[in-house]
């Protein structure tokens, strides 16, 4: 026979745990011996471990008791779902453990893999960080609005880059970032930009400049977050609306023939 004290140290629990199921009915309580002392036998052990097995697992309290009192079958059933529960957890928390790990990537964190390497692919051209980062953080509301077009924003945005139009704006982009409002450098940004959207316009249509529909505020929370990374963007967008677009993240072209168009995260 065991005191409470050797019942607890082979069941792998305290004392005050073995105390704890007793109080809530999950351990039967023995009655004192003639020492006074409350004496366990062999299968209060087996029972303690289960009671503490199933606890770890997160199974509640009152489910453990209703599981000790089932039959072989019904226990056995239940285990087999605790199971299969505690082996989705494992699964969920490995996904959180690896999107940890791309915490030293940076942008991997909260951005699907092909917009990073879109990213990557600015870097690898030439384009200032700060251009960049707007880039990223425009992105990154937006792939969590809309992660199923996501790879098809990136599919055109691929391909856009290969321009080499596009390439020579943001490398100018990158040269005027610390240059005032009124640097003629901005004026030829203007005049190359408007250009570029004109000509995708009229070659392929309005809707491959882009169809982004977004809601208004976060057309403001991405204007924003551009605003404060590229500065330049503000006189951007007033010297846009004198050739005939207006618009940062949502660029409209000032036609009444033609429908209002939205984009990415950056000029396009």
């Amino acid at each position: 026979m065991l005191t409470i004290g050797e019942l607890a140290s082979y069941a792998g629990v305290t004392v005050r745990a073995v105390r704890h199921y007793h109080a809530k009915g999950l351990l039967p309580e023995p009655e004192r011996d003639h020492s006074g002392y409350r004496r366990y036998d062999a299968g209060a052990v087996v029972e303690l471990i289960k009671i503490r097995t199933l606890a770890e697992a997160g199974v509640p309290l009152a489910r453990v008791r209703e599981l000790l009192r089932a039959g072989e079958e019904e226990f056995a059933a239940a285990v087999a779902d605790i199971d299969r529960r505690l082996r989705a957890e494992i699964r969920e928390r490995q996904r959180h453990r690896e999107r940890i790990a791309r915490l030293a990537s940076g942008d991997g964190l909260a951005l699907p893999v092909e917009v990073v390497e879109y990213l990557d692919r600015l870097r690898a051209l030439g384009v200032d960080e700060r251009i960049v980062r707007a880039e990223r953080d425009g992105w990154i509301p937006l792939a969590a609005h809309s992660p199923a077009r996501v790879p098809a924003w990136m599919a055109r945005k691929r391909e856009q880059i290969e321009d080499p139009r596009l390439v020579d704006f943001y490398l100018t982009l990158s040269q005027a970032l610390d240059r005032a409002d009124d640097d003629p450098r901005l004026v030829e940004l203007a005049d190359r930009l408007a250009a570029y959207l004109t000509d995708m316009a009229d070659e392929r249509g309005e809707d491959y400049v882009d169809d982004t529909e977004m809601a208004s505020p976060l057309v403001t929370l991405m204007d924003r977050l551009a605003f404060d990374t590229v500065p330049p963007a503000r006189r951007l967008i007033e010297l846009l609306g004198q050739r005939g677009w207006t618009g940062w993240t949502k660029l409209v072209r000032v036609a009444p023939r033609r429908r209002p168009i939205s984009r990415g995260a950056a000029p396009r």
